[in-house]
């Protein structure tokens, strides 16, 4: 294993995740992974928070400034998951498709994957779980030429995934307390 992808791992496994996950194909050229999470919010709220509240329920310590970060979702076909501090500004993904309530889809490469030039599409799905709950799905699928076994990433990226998705459920839930509702 290349030396980057050993420093890699290391930091991306040194953090937790939430949210049940599975890594559900890979190979040297790309993998699929798919996280679900279960919160007692609707689907509307959920959406709201997903591409309205980002910054407030995405990991800080998986952006590329930190706590000084800025991030939002343009929820709109074209529009721009972004990251901005001061001068410095990054596109996480680029938003591909949008219905409010269902499906969010974007494309690009997150974290380390961006700049190896790894290419995938990530899907937030909302589906109702019974009355007045959402089922969440973060699906990701990403694949390209690179020097080293993207199967390797699989695992890691799962895990920071499940993290992520675990910050919105958390929020949703912080939210829902506030609201008297609560997790499943």
């Amino acid at each position: 294993m290349k030396l980057r992808i050993r420093v890699a791992t290391l930091l991306l496994l040194c953090l937790g995740g939430t949210a049940t996950a599975e890594v559900k194909d890979s190979a040297a050229d790309g993998f699929t992974l798919e996280n679900s999470v279960e919160v007692a919010v609707d689907a509307d709220t959920a959406w709201r928070a997903l591409v309205g509240e980002v910054d407030r329920w995405w990991p800080k310590g998986h952006t590329w400034w930190g706590a000084q970060s800025r991030l939002r979702i343009e929820p709109r076909a074209g529009g721009c998951f972004c990251e901005i501090a001061g001068d410095r500004q990054a596109r996480h993904m680029q938003v591909v498709f949008v219905e409010p309530g269902k499906l969010l889809r974007m494309t690009g490469g997150l974290g380390p994957l961006q700049g190896m030039g790894v290419d995938g599409v990530l899907e937030f799905r909302l589906a109702e779980a019974g009355e007045g709950a959402t089922r969440i799905t973060l699906f990701y699928r990403a694949g390209g030429y690179a020097p080293d076994d993207l199967a390797g990433f699989a695992p890691v990226v799962d895990k920071v995934q499940a993290m992520q998705l675990g910050g919105l459920a958390d929020h949703l839930r912080a939210e829902g307390g506030a609201a008297g509702g609560g997790d499943r």
